[in-house]
């Protein structure tokens, strides 16, 4: 995607963004037992609409969308079909039975098909944004300039299906009601079955921030980089027998080196923030909060190992888990530093985010 085609994207998150929060009301909602200001509906979808919009008029020969396109139109036109059509793909048959679906109910146009998937996408993230987020604008901000919004809903549509729909357990996993969390995931995997990845997350970031199981976590990535080859191979074991178990042959096949250093960076930014100012974390002591620094310790560990093995099957894992770093952000930009440095933080994060996706598409 030329970057004239992608800014126009950022542009409109950024200014739509600054005229919608100008002129909107606020609402005050409840969150976690408190009450706090936040857009309203109405102003959200504003300007998400939009976004919704370009995800369905997409070229098709950007990414995986000319494949979506041939898994649309392949799929039949009537409800009596759906099941056979379903059950002779080789895997995540939920996920083209939807797509039957939609073609039988809605629409044989694709293009409405990607409306309808990109609209079940963003509503499931901007609404956890809008509500958990302490600024929903500069999430959205975030979503976008770290390139997700194009990289994900343009191109990884299925996987982001699944990783939009596990982010809704956000409100049961703060909570601790596992059960509903649960099933929320198992949905999401019936789009794709890597969001199963979630389940023992769900736990492992439960309690404060940088606890014991994420400093597991952690010497289990500096584990994995010591000895890749041995990790290689184990991870080639486990996935044998299973719709991913020609994954690592593939990587090393196609000479996948693995994601960009820069990237991972970007990814790691909140987690760096979060290991600088530890003592303020711990002192705020907020539920929230915590389980967004783990999730967001847990992403960068995954996107460290995709460094040294894949960026196409390892790099995709960590979105599960990064998506919450846009949560994390806006907080520790307001917590954790000075009011007289809050402005000029503020300010090199939205520069800094500015440069990196200029970055990514020229």
């Amino acid at each position: 995607m030329s970057l004239d085609i992608a800014l126009k994207y950022l542009l409109w998150v950024c200014v739509g963004g600054l005229l919608v929060s100008k002129f909107t009301t606020r609402k005050h909602i409840r969150v976690l037992g408190n009450k706090r200001e936040r857009w309203s509906i109405t102003a959200v979808l504003i300007l998400l609409i939009p976004m919704v919009y370009w995800c369905a008029m997409r070229s098709t020969s950007f990414g995986d969308t000319g494949a979506y396109k041939s898994y649309f139109e392949k799929a039949p036109s009537s409800l009596s079909k759906v099941i056979s059509f379903a059950q002779s793909q080789k895997k995540d048959q939920f996920f083209f039975g939807f797509t039957a679906v939609v073609k039988c109910l809605i629409t044989d146009d694709y293009r409405v098909y990607f409306g309808v998937m990109a609209a079940i996408q963003i509503l499931c993230v901007g609404l956890i944004y809008r509500k958990y987020s302490r600024s929903f604008w500069i999430s959205l901000f975030l979503f976008v300039a770290s390139t997700d919004y194009i990289q994900w809903m343009f191109n990884g549509s299925r996987q982001f299906l699944a990783a939009a729909i596990s982010f809704t357990a956000l409100p049961f996993i703060v909570n601790r009601k596992y059960i509903p969390a649960i099933l929320l995931v198992f949905l999401g995997s019936l789009m794709h079955k890597t969001a199963l990845l979630l389940l023992p997350v769900i736990f492992i970031v439960q309690g404060k921030a940088w606890n014991k199981k994420t400093m597991l976590i952690m010497l289990g990535t500096l584990l994995a980089i010591v000895f890749v080859s041995e990790f290689t191979s184990f991870l080639d074991g486990i996935l044998r027998d299973t719709q991913y178990e020609n994954v690592v042959s593939d990587w090393e096949g196609n000479n996948d080196d693995g994601t960009n250093i820069l990237r991972v960076l970007v990814y790691s930014v909140p987690t760096i923030i979060a290991l600088l100012n530890k003592a303020k974390i711990e002192k705020s002591d907020n539920i929230l909060i915590n389980i967004c620094v783990n999730m967001s310790i847990v992403s960068t560990a995954f996107y460290v190992v995709s460094m040294f093995t894949s960026g196409i099957f390892m790099g995709r894992l960590p979105i599960y888990m990064s998506l919450y770093n846009y949560i994390l952000l806006p907080w520790e930009l307001r917590h954790c530093f000075k009011k007289n440095t809050q402005l000029f933080f503020t300010i090199s994060m939205w520069m800094a985010y500015f440069l990196f996706f200029c970055y990514t598409y020229m």
